[in-house]
């Protein structure tokens, strides 16, 4: 069984950030102080903390695309992702990497997409057929 992961990072910006994980991406608030706010990142508890995001550079290499290391991001229904892939275009997000199918007929078989948050921090958004293909190899 799948249990909510926790993860806190640095930004810029907490009203910037809230508009983005709230409005944009649709993430319900939870508790906040002056320097810090918590959201449900997708049923994940995210905590967002001022200060400067980590240090990350195109530097990992999948398929032929190069993709921002570290990042974090999230797998959802394939359905739930082309939504919000449409929701983030609609948003006039800037995107890393546009939202495309890799490994097509092979074990893994996803979509993805790269995009920051307004702080620059780099997230990935995998969309499965089914979950049951997370761990395929």
């Amino acid at each position: 069984m799948l249990t909510p992961f926790h993860l806190a990072i640095h930004v810029h910006d907490l009203d910037a950030a809230r508009v983005f994980y709230r409005d944009v991406l649709g993430c319900a608030e939870g508790r906040s102080a002056p320097t810090w706010v918590d959201f449900s990142f997708f049923g994940h508890q995210l905590s967002l903390h001022l200060g400067p995001p980590f240090a990350n550079a195109k530097t990992g290499k999948v398929g032929d695309a190069m993709v921002p290391m570290p990042h974090f991001g999230l797998v959802l229904l394939l359905s739930d992702w082309q939504e919000l892939a449409a929701r983030l275009r609609a948003a006039g997000v800037q995107f890393e990497l546009e939202p495309s199918a890799r490994f097509l007929g092979q074990p893994g078989e996803q979509w993805t997409m790269f995009f920051r948050d307004p702080s620059g921090n780099p997230i990935e958004i995998k969309g499965l057929p089914g979950l049951d293909g997370v761990f395929a190899h």
